[in-house]
């Protein structure tokens, strides 16, 4: 077997195990099925991660940036602040549509760190992760389109990072496409209401 840097290894083994849990879940998925899964011995595996916590935060972290780049190229400055909005709230349910067992499987781990003692902290830091990439990509939209917030980045981006948790939920468990624009638009409209002159083209 070819020698791999060992970063590259250890993200070669998370994207392995997304696809292990999400097929199996998360209880039911072993280190020598993640192993197997990857295509690497049972010590290449121990070698990039010494403990299962370790594993399950580098799943929930790469989980999110599988969604979050495809966010960050659609939110790109437009003619509007709204048409900016809903560009990046389009691609993230496209991703949701196009992967639902990777999103299911977020909930998957939450309820999983939450029962098993000493992975309390592993769901916190899930929480906090959307928290913080919600915060980083509204900084992002400010410095670029130049706005001002009626609340707080950090409330703001706490709100966002709930809202955007419960419509998935929702969608994956009553999977009805035919509300999405009308939902996409009514978020969209909702998050233009909280930005100082957020409606109409940019000044």
């Amino acid at each position: 077997m070819a020698r791999m840097p060992s970063a590259e290894r250890r993200r070669q083994l998370t994207e392995a195990a997304i696809r292990a849990m999400a097929r199996d879940g998360v209880a039911k998925t072993t280190t020598r099925s993640i192993a197997a899964e990857a295509g690497v011995s049972l010590s290449v595996f121990h070698y990039c991660f010494d403990s299962k916590q370790a594993l399950i935060e580098s799943v929930i972290t790469t989980i999110t940036d599988h969604s979050v780049s495809l966010v960050r190229g659609a939110i790109r400055p437009r003619a509007t602040l709204e048409e900016t909005v809903r560009a990046g709230f389009q691609a993230y349910w496209d991703h949701v549509r196009a992967h639902p067992d990777e999103h299911m499987l977020t909930y998957e781990l939450t309820q999983y760190a939450l029962r098993r003692p000493g992975f309390e902290h592993l769901a916190r830091r899930q929480y906090e992760l959307y928290a913080d990439t919600y915060a980083d990509l509204i900084d992002h939209l400010c410095r670029t389109m130049a706005l001002r917030l009626r609340v707080p980045v950090p409330v703001l981006a706490h709100y966002l990072a709930a809202m955007t948790d419960g419509l998935t939920l929702n969608y994956l468990v009553l999977g009805d496409e035919a509300v999405w624009n009308d939902i996409l638009d009514t978020v969209t409209a909702h998050i233009g209401g909280l930005v100082e002159g957020g409606t109409g083209e940019r000044g």
